[in-house]
């Protein structure tokens, strides 16, 4: 079994930190996490690809071991950290990847693509949207977010940064909730609770709106340019519908998609099906 490496990377002047593992001169598999989670977790679906695979999973600035920029500084929106998992890419000598793409990590993967289609070499969607079918009625209080931006609507957002829907989120949908590990929740709990991760978390649940907004574009690049897909999707999931799932094969007639009896996060009760799922995929 490939061990695994941690390591760091500057990119744009923000530390990305990522896990690496696997030949370097293997295909290259690039994972990208979603809300409120990190690459910790792809802890376990690492070691089952890095035999065949170059994989590396970085944490998305303000996410995980990734610094945490300013908001002075930095913005928190989807283009911001697309140019920065972008420049991370390229520091590392991904010229050419697959890419894992889960929850935020979708938006931030297919501007990826839009702006380097070159680059792509196959794309597997975890739950991760681009179609508005697939957004189910769990975005309603972000969608009042960006309809009106009030402090008030701000503020009623805050209770999807506790600790009772960070589990919640872990565990709805999930046939067995003791084959979910607490350690995914609680190290998220973790980052969710440093000074100022609130407020970031806060502005990127306002800046999805421009994700959605860039559904057209996503979809037009995957009729242009029909990469190889496979969604494999947690079909329970709360916030992102099968309906999303099932979209992407009327602009890539030829996309591979899974459905498991599981929720959103659906690596830590599913990830060995994952892995021969994507393997075999890749291969193909």
């Amino acid at each position: 079994m490939s061990s695994i490496a941690y390591r760091y990377a500057d990119a744009n002047g923000v530390k990305v930190f990522y896990r690496e593992a696997g030949r370097s001169n293997a295909p290259k598999l690039l994972l990208l996490h979603g809300f409120p989670s990190s690459s910790h977790m792809f802890r376990d679906l690492i070691p089952l690809l890095a035999e065949r695979f170059h994989v590396v999973a970085p944490d998305l600035p303000g996410f995980g071991q990734s610094d945490m920029p300013d908001r002075d500084t930095f913005a928190y929106t989807f283009d911001n950290i697309a140019n920065v998992i972008e420049r991370f890419t390229e520091q590392i000598g991904f010229d050419r990847f697959a890419m894992y793409v889960f929850d935020y990590g979708a938006p931030t993967g297919f501007r990826l693509a839009l702006r380097h289609p070159e680059r792509i070499a196959a794309i597997i969607s975890q739950n991760g949207n681009a179609y508005e079918e697939g957004l189910s009625d769990g975005w309603n209080p972000i969608r009042a977010y960006w309809q009106d931006p009030s402090p008030a609507n701000r503020e009623a957002l805050r209770a999807m940064l506790t600790h009772e829907t960070t589990v919640w989120q872990y565990t709805h949908g999930v046939q067995d909730t003791a084959s979910v590990s607490p350690d995914g929740y609680s190290l998220d709990d973790f980052y969710l609770s440093r000074p100022g991760a609130d407020e970031v978390q806060l502005d990127l649940f306002g800046d999805y709106r421009n994700n959605v907004a860039l559904y057209p574009a996503f979809q037009q690049y995957f009729r242009s340019h029909q990469p190889p897909l496979l969604a494999v999707w947690g079909k329970n999931d709360p916030f992102f519908l099968p309906a999303g799932a099932e979209a992407f094969r009327r602009d890539i007639p030829n996309a591979e998609v899974r459905f498991l009896d599981t929720g959103h996060f659906a690596l830590e009760t599913h990830g060995t099906e994952i892995a021969a799922a994507i393997s075999g995929f890749l291969v193909r």
